[in-house]
């Protein structure tokens, strides 16, 4: 059994911390792109997860959009608590405003 001598343990170490700092570095890029949402969807798609607030560290306020409504919802680590359905969602409102007023 062959012991390792200190020049090959100082290359290992730093190898292994430079691939650490580029998977670090990765997913810092990978989170700015996503802007910091779990989910992107298109916008053909009818469900969208409007804004997510954090509320502790096991549950989050979550607001979805479907189609022109929207639902508010607590998800938590085993439940989920619906705290508001069928809210008129902000554009759907000015997009009435503005045919009402013509």
């Amino acid at each position: 059994m062959d012991v390792i001598d200190l020049s090959q343990f100082i290359k290992f170490l730093l190898a292994f911390v430079f691939v650490l700092s580029l998977m670090g570095g990765l997913a810092l890029i990978m989170r700015k792109l996503n802007g910091n949402n779990p989910v992107t969807l298109p916008h053909k798609k009818r469900l969208r997860i409007v804004e997510i607030l954090p509320l502790d560290a096991r549950r989050r306020l979550v607001l979805i959009r479907r189609d022109d409504r929207e639902h508010l919802v607590i998800l938590g680590a085993n439940s989920e608590t619906l705290i508001e359905s069928d809210i008129e969602s902000p554009q759907n409102k000015s997009a009435v405003n503005q045919t009402e007023d013509t």
